[in-house]
């Protein structure tokens, strides 16, 4: 009977891994190679420069692919990579804000709040980054409630 139960929640653990997968390349920002953020390396937002990763630096969490710019950077994501996955699968934050909907987002327009990785749709002379800061404190409660009506 006591082998029954550490096999029950092994395939509990593996059942919730495979629902997850299938849910993040349907809902988070990946291209067509199924990588996120076009292949921006996500631990360099927080040295201060986005930096474009590279093909042959990658790793796959939960079904989608993030590249680095580093090794030191593909080691500190796979350490902790909740602290460095973008917020709201990497669509416009600015959007959420107004509405439940996924929005395209330039990789370079960003902004770390309280340790968290926000990126915003900055094309045809409109960066709703500028937006976003003008009014952030009634933005950021709307768009966390929105993106849980987008991931249903």
């Amino acid at each position: 009977m006591k082998l029954f139960i550490p096999i029950g929640l092994m395939l509990f653990a593996i059942s919730g891994f495979a629902q997850e997968e299938p849910f993040r390349k349907t809902h988070y920002n990946i291209n067509r190679e199924n990588v996120v953020n076009d292949g921006y390396d996500p631990v360099s937002y927080f040295s201060g420069e986005p930096l474009q990763g590279e093909k042959n630096l990658s790793y796959t969490y939960s079904g989608v692919i993030y590249w680095f710019s580093s090794e030191s950077n593909r080691t500190k994501f796979i350490a902790n990579p909740i602290k460095y996955e973008p917020q709201y699968g990497g669509w416009c934050a600015y959007a959420l804000g107004h509405k439940p909907e996924k929005v395209k987002v330039d990789p370079k327009t960003y902004k770390i709040v309280d340790g968290k990785l926000y990126l915003f749709y900055n094309f045809y002379l409109t960066n709703t980054l500028k937006s976003w800061d003008k009014n952030e404190k009634s933005l950021k409660p709307t768009a966390d409630k929105n993106w849980q009506i987008v991931i249903q």
